[in-house]
Parts: structure tokens; C-alpha cells; sequence
């Protein structure tokens, strides 16, 4: 019976809304999304157990057979859901993005779709997205749901895309098949966790032509139904924002764009957003604390405290949230380095968050040195390096400057304005080694 309703709801919402415009509630989700600035990226699942990152299917070319025997070792008996969402709030975090489905088909929910779920098909037998949606809800955190488009375990994915045919195991299906079990599975997480903040997809860029030579993305290989997906989720949930990884221009009906590692229209990587891609939607970079995105034994990259205060200081300067990850062990704790690195964060956003926390992209183009954000009318300027000590500017006239300070003192920077040119000079006895803040109120 409740296959029926699945796909009597899916089948009326999809052909009845045309044209969507963004509601109200829609677009005051989007303001407090912009607003808030800082979230909390969860990349958590049964790929956990092997200790080797989230793709370790596709790396380590793990058969369907082989992989299907992890969910029996995936017991997180540590889950805590209220030590996880306060360890948020004091980061300074406002919201979770956590994987409810990744790229190696399991689903970290209880699904009617399959089996290949946490409930049905782990000793440890509880929803862990229910757990946590009505902690986030209790405590005043907004969650969203990452979801992939992606899977090497069903075989309905097909024609497959560009990674994973090195999997053992997998079948050929039916793609419109596949269509209708996202469709399904998205109407769950709608209808069965609450408000949700937002659905955070990935995996279109696998079925994309890849030009490696200008490392550029081609056509589509596949027809995403993306006009009956985003009409179904804006149906059930108008306020729910969806944003799609996948390094290209928005599509319409998204309704914020994100930067995988990179800053926007800095495509670092090669495969990213290019800058004529930015659109004026609000803007998400993720970035990891150390180097991977699922929990990784040996990865030994961990950002310092320095590196990553800049990103969040960055991405506000660029327009930016910032989405920062972590990969749960697989019982359940957040590495002990991790919770650090956030307690940091944290300690820092007490005292300087007002310069992040409800902002705009300041009046300074931004770059390495410094960038700014603004709240009204007051500019704040993040100066980055801590070696430099005179700075020139144009961008903000001298009529409309009524002082410039040094954040949170009454000491006045010394400044002067010719030409229209802003000259900053920095006490070196008050420069602060990670971040220099100064406010000029207009």
C-alpha cells in the first residue's frame, strides 16, 4: 500500500506544477541560508568500516559481493545524536548536511525502496537520520540531506557513467526504473524527517562527457527528469532548497549553488565551476578538515586552526557559506582532531563572528591578502597576512567614510584618501598573526 501512494503522489506532483517560482517561504529559506554562513558537512556510511574514504568501492574495485558484507560489520553503538549537534552549535555551525544515500548505494535511513539500508541491513538496525533530524529540530539546527544521483549498486543505473565499471557484480536495468526509486526515495526523506533545510545532490558530473585535453564537460549522457525531481521536492516541501553538485551553471529550479574546494570562479581543480558559471543565487564551498571526505585512517592532511579560519574567512569574502566536512568512525564518533579543529573555530566565531555571520560580499574584490564582508553600514576587512602592513584601495569613497577602526576597540587605523584611493597602514603592533579585522563605518 504504501508503494501505491509512492507512486500516485510522485505521479501527481510531477505533472501538475509548471513554471515553479520560488515561494516565500522558499526565498526567506534562502536569506536565513545566506545568513548563517557556516554548516557542518557529514560523510558518513558503511564504507566507514574499511577505514579507505567513501569511494573505496570504485578505488579498490570491490565487487557487489563484497561490498553487500559491510553492512553486517557497521554497528555505530557510539552514535550520539544530542553530542553531535551540540558539538555543532559550538562550532558556531548552523546547520548539518549529512549523506543520506552516497555513491555506493546504501542508504543511511530506512527506506521502502530495498533492503540495502541501515535498518534492514545492519546489526545496529536504527534509523540514524531519524535520530538525528529530531535532535537538529530540538535543538534549533537545520538539516540537510546530501543525496546522490550516482549509484554503483543498483542496477538500475544504467547506462552507467564514468566511474565504478571496474564493480564486479553489476547489472543492466532500466534507467527510467531508476528515476522512479529516487523519486521514491525523496518523497521519504519529505515526508518522514521533519523540515529540511535543503537536498545537497551529487553525482550528475558521471553521466557527462569528459573532454580530458580542455578538461571540459560535455553533453548530458542520460536525462536527469531534473524539471519533475525539483518539482516534486519544491511540492512537498516549498521552503526546501535544493542545490546540485555539479559544476556548472544553475539549473532552474535550484535554489543555491555550490563550490566543491574551491572558491567561487577559482576552478583549482579542473573539473569545477567556471567563473562565467557563477549565477546570483545564494553560494556553498565544501571543503574537508583533513583530506578526505569519509573516514580515512591514513590521511594525515589536517588543516591547522590558521588554514582553516581563512576558508571560512574567505568563503564570506567571496559570498560564501562554508560547508566544512568531517567523516564519522564507524561507531559513531567524530574523530577527536576533528571536534578540536571545530572547537576552534567555535572559540574564534565568539569573538569575531559579527563579521561573518549575516554579511554580504564586501565593496574590495578579494584575493589572498585580504578580502571584506558587509552588514549594512559597516565593512569589515580581513586582513590575511600577517607580514603586510600598507594596503591601497578603490572601491569605497572617502564622503561615505565616517571612521575606521580596528574590530571590537576604539583605536582608529590610520588611513588616507586621495583619487579615490583608500590607504590603510597597520599598526604591526596590533596585527594578529591569523586575521587582522578592521571596520570601517560608513
Amino acid at each position: 500500500m504504501r508503494h501505491l501512494l509512492f507512486t500516485f503522489l510522485i505521479s501527481f506532483i510531477s505533472y501538475s506544477q509548471i513554471n515553479y517560482q520560488p515561494t516565500q517561504d522558499n526565498l526567506a529559506a534562502r536569506k536565513w541560508f545566506e545568513d548563517s554562513r557556516f554548516g557542518l558537512f557529514v560523510h558518513w556510511g558503511v564504507y566507514s568500516v574499511l577505514g579507505d574514504g567513501e569511494w573505496v568501492m570504485n578505488q579498490q574495485k570491490l565487487s557487489i559481493d563484497e561490498y553487500e558484507k559491510l553492512p553486517s560489520f557497521f554497528n555505530p553503538i557510539d552514535f550520539n545524536p544530542k553530542d553531535w549537534v551540540k558539538m555543532v552549535k559550538d562550532a558556531g555551525m548552523k546547520y548539518i548536511t549529512i549523506t543520506s544515500r552516497h555513491h555506493d548505494g546504501f542508504s543511511m535511513f530506512k527506506t521502502y525502496q530495498n533492503e540495502y539500508n541501515i535498518v534492514d541491513s545492519t546489526p545496529y538496525g536504527k534509523d540514524v537520520l531519524k535520530m538525528l533530524a529530531d535532535e537538529c529540530h530540538k535543538q534549533g539546527i537545520k538539516i540537510f540531506f546530501y543525496y546522490s544521483t550516482l549509484d554503483w549498486h543498483n542496477d538500475d543505473y544504467f547506462p552507467r557513467g564514468r566511474t565504478g565499471n571496474d564493480i564486479e557484480g553489476r547489472g543492466e536495468g532500466d534507467w527510467n526504473n531508476y528515476i522512479s526509486f529516487m523519486k521514491a526515495q525523496l518523497t521519504e526523506l519529505l515526508t518522514n524527517y521533519g523540515p529540511i533545510g535543503g537536498i545537497w545532490f551529487d553525482g550528475h558530473w558521471d553521466q557527462k562527457e569528459w573532454d580530458p585535453v580542455t578538461k571540459k564537460y560535455g553533453k548530458d549522457m542520460v536525462d536527469w527528469h531534473y524539471e519533475d525531481i525539483y518539482k516534486l521536492i519544491h511540492s512537498i516541501q516549498p521552503a526546501c532548497l535544493i542545490g546540485n553538485n555539479h559544476h556548472l551553471a544553475p539549473i532552474p529550479g535550484e535554489d543555491f549553488q555550490m563550490f566543491e574546494r574551491d572558491l567561487p570562479g577559482q576552478n583549482t581543480t579542473g573539473w569545477g565551476s567556471s567563473k562565467e558559471d557563477i549565477g546570483d543565487l545564494p553560494k556553498e564551498i565544501c571543503e574537508t578538515i583533513n583530506g578526505s571526505w569519509g573516514f580515512n585512517l591514513r590521511d594525515r592532511k589536517h588543516k591547522s586552526s590558521k588554514e582553516l579560519i581563512h576558508y571560512l574567512v574567505k568563503a564570506a569574502g567571496y559570498g560564501s557559506n562554508l560547508l566544512l566536512n568531517v567523516g564519522p568512525m564507524p561507531n559513531g564518533k567524530i574523530q577527536p582532531t576533528h571536534i578540536k579543529s571545530l572547537m576552534e573555530l567555535g572559540n574564534w566565531l565568539k569573538l569575531y563572528g559579527e563579521t561573518i555571520y549575516e554579511t554580504r560580499q564586501g565593496p574590495l574584490n578579494p584575493n589572498v591578502n585580504y578580502v571584506s564582508t558587509q552588514k549594512k553600514n559597516k565593512v569589515y576587512i580581513h586582513f590575511l597576512n600577517s607580514e603586510q602592513t600598507n594596503y591601497e584601495f578603490n572601491g569605497i569613497k572617502n564622503s561615505a567614510i565616517k571612521s575606521i577602526k580596528y574590530f571590537n576597540s576604539n583605536l582608529d587605523v590610520e588611513y588616507s584618501h586621495s583619487n579615490d584611493i583608500l590607504t590603510i597602514n597597520l599598526n604591526k603592533d596590533i596585527i594578529d598573526e591569523i586575521d587582522t579585522i578592521i571596520t570601517i563605518s560608513l
